[in-house]
């Protein structure tokens, strides 16, 4: 296992924030792997999903925002998308001829679909969402609505329970585009924490980065 830690600008004005390259022996593919709104690069959550990932033979690379590099309000939404930006750049240097995937925890994943939809990181395989945050209070699609412009596949990884996209909303979304697949996470609600009854005694972390790696190898081979 070949761990790094490294830092890179993510915009001129806020300056340099720290990322996390992790990748296995005989890695498949790389997911670059941000965080949610709430918590950073660190948290437990992105912890141990990128070693369940790393397990899989998935190369990871988390990163921070400069507001959870540190600390203060949410970023703008335009310094967010370029930190985006500059993290697939840097990752993209890191590696040795793995096929780049991104993803994310609820905002990430947003903000990666978002670049990609303004026609940023066109060498991405494809986009992994864990837990999409369809809307925030009121049940609506309107966040969904870029997603039509983002020509690279989309896995979205959703829990049953998840507050913040009704499956009744979300299923029909994903339906609608042109390469995207759902699966759903058995009791889970939006940080993928689940109920005794779950109907699976896999790990969730582990379901989480089976399914991801399995997508990734087969959009790769």
């Amino acid at each position: 296992m070949t761990l790094k830690e490294l830092k890179f600008v993510a915009t001129k004005e806020k300056g340099d924030v720290s990322a996390l390259y992790a990748e296995p022996e005989s890695a498949k593919a790389l997911l670059i792997l941000g965080h949610g709104a709430g918590t950073n690069m660190r948290h437990p959550f992105m912890q141990d999903l990128s070693n369940a990932l790393n397990q899989t033979g998935i190369a990871t690379f988390r990163f921070n925002y400069p507001y959870s590099e540190k600390g203060g309000g949410m970023d703008s939404e335009k310094v967010r998308l370029a930190t985006v930006g500059a993290a697939v750049t840097v990752a993209n240097n890191e590696v040795q001829g793995l096929p780049i995937f991104a993803g994310g925890h609820s905002m990430s994943g947003r903000m990666i679909s978002m670049a990609c939809a303004q026609g940023v990181m066109d060498q991405l395989k494809g986009i992994i969402f864990f837990a999409f945050p369809l809307y925030s209070s009121q049940p609506s699609i309107e966040r969904a609505e870029h997603l039509k412009s983002v020509i690279a596949p989309m896995l979205f990884l959703s829990g049953q329970r998840d507050k913040m996209a009704d499956l009744k909303l979300l299923q029909p979304v994903v339906e609608g585009l042109e390469h995207a697949a759902l699966h759903i996470i058995d009791t889970a609600d939006h940080g993928f924490k689940i109920l005794k009854r779950r109907l699976t005694d896999e790990p969730v972390m582990d379901e989480l980065a089976r399914v991801s790696a399995s997508w990734m190898l087969e959009i790769c081979s």
